[in-house]
């Protein structure tokens, strides 16, 4: 039964490895050209002020290329982490707006079943029907006006700032912005 899971998931570790392993065998050879720069430098630095001076150079040089890395490292995570919690907050506003809209197309047959499961639910159930259908136009009326308040996907809710747009006049005898043309 899992077999077939156990086996996907072991491919993918096998692939992520490799992956790693290859990227590894390029820097290998990098790192170990470092170690010789670092090592020629510091002979260099020795024939030209001494021992104890070319060490301390090397120290601080090298402390100093520890903390640069380091604090680009930090904002690095930092925009990280920016990222990931707007990423959070998208999917988390994504949610809700999908779950309420789940809702809201679940409620009706939610009543229907709890009203039919009542007892004596069908014989109330009649006659709402029969009033629907007797008021047909007035419920597809209601129906429709209920379609243009529905949230569409990608709809924050926010109202525009018509103030600051180009289609308005600020008249501050009339209180406010005043639009130039009508406002779509």
């Amino acid at each position: 039964m899992f077999a077939g899971l156990i086996n996907e998931a072991k491919a993918a570790a096998s692939g992520l490895l490799l992956k790693y392993m290859a990227r590894a065998s390029v820097v290998v050879p990098f790192v170990i050209a470092l170690g010789f720069a670092l090592a020629a430098i510091t002979i260099m630095l020795v024939e030209r002020f001494g021992q104890v001076a070319a060490y301390w150079m090397m120290a601080v040089g090298l402390a100093v290329v520890g903390a640069i890395a380091a604090l680009a490292v930090s904002l690095k995570e930092e925009q990280q982490e920016k990222a990931e919690e707007q990423a959070e907050q998208t999917d988390t506003e994504e949610v809700i707006s999908g779950a309420t809209a789940q809702a809201f197309t679940q409620a009706p047959i939610a009543l229907l079943g709890t009203l039919a499961a009542s007892p004596g639910g069908i014989t109330y159930l009649l006659p709402a029907v029969r009033l629907l259908a007797r008021n047909f136009p007035l419920v597809l009326l209601l129906v429709m006006i209920g379609a243009l308040f529905w949230p569409v996907k990608g709809q924050t809710g926010e109202q525009p700032d018509i103030a600051n747009s180009p289609d308005v006049a600020n008249d501050e005898e009339l209180g406010g912005p005043v639009p130039l043309r009508p406002v779509a």
